[in-house]
């Protein structure tokens, strides 16, 4: 199955531009280049607990994406930034992200009197590794990592 084709038959996950050869993972509305001539593999692949079918693309560079439904363009963490990580997979995509930055805004704006939970800093920590690992594939994530600036100033704001 190609490129074109996977995306045209998930097309509420990721969207393709070939003439640009750009990807657009439709939860976070980012978009990412792909450097065809730094593509040194393709393969499609069958998860092994649901069945479901995806690709990914290999670089010369040794990095990685997967294209899955529903996440969208998928990738490994970084935890340059981070350090270690709690529970941290060893794929994520922008989707996580945006899934544990809302997490993490319940707990300081809907329960603004009570302390954050330790895994709310937890999270965090996750999103740091998600935007870092986003980055390195080449996405430009430095409007959500504002955001996530602000969120973790609001955690250190109701701790102290």
């Amino acid at each position: 199955m190609a490129l074109r084709e996977w995306a045209e038959a998930h097309n509420h996950a990721v969207l393709y531009d070939d003439e640009a050869a750009t990807l657009l993972d439709v939860s976070s509305g980012k978009s990412l280049k792909l450097p065809w001539s730094d593509v040194s593999a393709f393969e499609e692949k069958v998860h092994p607990a649901t069945g479901d079918r995806y690709l990914v693309l290999l670089f010369e560079s040794g990095k990685q994406i997967a294209l899955v439904d529903p996440g969208g363009v998928a990738f490994a963490p970084s935890t340059e930034n981070s350090g270690p990580v709690k529970e941290l997979p060893p794929v994520v995509c922008l989707r996580d992200f945006l899934t544990l930055k809302q997490r993490v805004d319940h707990y300081l704006y809907d329960h603004p009197d009570e302390p954050p939970p330790r895994e709310c800093l937890d999270m965090v920590m996750i999103c740091i590794a998600t935007l870092d690992g986003a980055r390195a594939i080449g996405f430009d994530v430095g409007d959500l990592e504002g955001e996530l600036e602000k969120s973790l100033n609001e955690i250190e704001r109701q701790t102290s």
